[in-house]
């Protein structure tokens, strides 16, 4: 049997810091020294570990050296089986502010398979020399950050010192290889018509691709480390408003335009699966009672797909919009004698589930509290790369562990 692998290069960094300052509007902008939150890693005794106390608010000392990078390279090497097939550098920091950027980019060239930057904001790319540079040594893919093709708009609310030099790395990589852009929308500022010459001007230029992040600046819309508002007055899309925005978008250009959390038009998700009548009556039947907490956005969806296969249960919807970003106090809003007496939480909440069954069966019900699938459906970042084949199979996987959940546990 073949074996192909996944290599990824951890260059840490910290937000903020290691990417030339903070973009007005950075989910870690004003993060506080929030307590653990508790997460799927803690022990059952203890809430708090490493992720949930500090790995979520990416606070990491700074940029790793060169050589520990090439020394954890050299042992995920001696572990993985097979040819590895693909190199992703992700960090805390911005790569393009690595300081050793060049000699990494060289060091993983050398091993002649293709590579990925997970994320980029271009602010640390000052040359424009850097693209051919890239080219050159494997660059396949990377995400780009481009805010706005304005160039004064990437320099107000990026703090882009070369917002020109940054622009033109981008067109010349998307002349090679496959660039997605992304971009946070700032009702106001660069939407409406500042958007549309964005678009244009990608579509122009080859990217293969533009994921549209809505602005959030609740808590409810998922600022979970206290730093609400990052923005203070800054106006934000509803959910349906940013999904019709996304939508027409992609309808009027080439390339695919998604966005998160709603939508990816091109291939229908989330949960694309209920375009899918015949996938549908695949899913194993209910036949276990238990409460499904999820967010707002998943709700109605959710809700739907499981009566479908005959759930009796509810689906009880919490404030925060997001699943994987509800933690102990979205569950403190339950109303605790519609929740049956076993609850399931989505996989990546952000709760500690001893303290979630406390909180839960405070009316004097003594409720068990179960951790979910860790994801039911692909949002727009994970989806823009993917084909409707993949995004429905782990639609398909994620469902048939919910219900056998609901089913072993109910």
């Amino acid at each position: 049997m073949y074996w192909m692998s996944h290599l990824t290069v951890d260059i840490g960094g910290r937000p903020g810091i290691d990417c030339r300052g903070f973009c007005d509007y950075c989910y870690f902008r004003h993060v506080k020294d929030v307590a653990p939150l508790g997460c799927r890693y803690c022990l059952p005794f203890k809430k708090g570990c490493d992720y949930c106390s500090r790995g979520v608010k990416e606070h990491y000392t700074g940029f790793k050296s060169l050589k520990t990078v090439a020394d954890e390279t050299l042992g995920s090497l001696q572990v993985l089986t097979g040819d590895v097939t693909r190199i992703t550098v992700s960090g805390g920091g911005d790569p393009s502010c690595y300081p050793e950027f060049r000699d990494l980019m060289e060091l993983l060239g050398s091993m002649e398979s293709p590579l990925h930057i997970g994320y980029t904001s271009g602010k640390g790319f000052d040359d424009p020399a850097i693209a051919d540079f890239l080219i050159s040594n494997g660059l396949a893919e990377v995400s780009y950050t481009i805010f706005s093709s304005d160039p004064a708009l990437r320099r107000r609310y990026m703090h882009d010192p070369t917002p020109e030099a940054s622009l033109a790395i981008f067109e010349r990589l998307s002349a090679e290889i496959d660039v997605y852009a992304a971009g946070v929308v700032l009702p106001g500022v660069n939407d409406g018509d500042d958007l549309v010459r964005t678009c244009e001007w990608l579509d122009e230029r080859g990217a293969k691709g533009l994921i549209l992040m809505r602005f959030a600046n609740t808590s409810e819309q998922g600022l979970i480390l206290g730093n609400a508002p990052i923005m203070a007055g800054q106006k934000v899309h509803t959910v349906q408003e940013f999904a019709d925005l996304v939508t027409g978008l992609n309808e009027q250009f080439s390339m695919k335009i998604s966005g998160t959390p709603l939508c990816d038009p091109e291939i229908g998700s989330p949960f694309a699966i209920l375009h899918e009548p015949d996938l549908l009556k695949k899913l194993p039947l209910v036949t276990g009672r238990a409460t499904v907490v999820t967010g707002s956005v998943a709700a109605p969806y959710i809700r739907r797909l499981l009566r479908m296969r005959g759930y009796q249960g509810e689906v009880a919807a919490v404030e925060k919009e997001i699943a994987c970003l509800i933690t102990i106090d979205d569950l403190k809003d339950l109303e605790l004698p519609n929740l049956g007496d076993v609850v399931i939480i989505p996989g990546r909440a952000f709760v500690h589930e001893a303290e979630a069954e406390r909180v839960l069966s405070a009316d004097g019900t003594a409720r068990m509290v179960v951790r979910g699938p860790e994801m039911l459906t692909a949002d727009a970042e994970t989806s823009m790369g993917m084909k409707m084949s993949g995004v429905l199979r782990m639609e398909m996987e994620g469902f048939a562990a919910l219900i056998n959940i609901i089913n072993q546990n109910g």
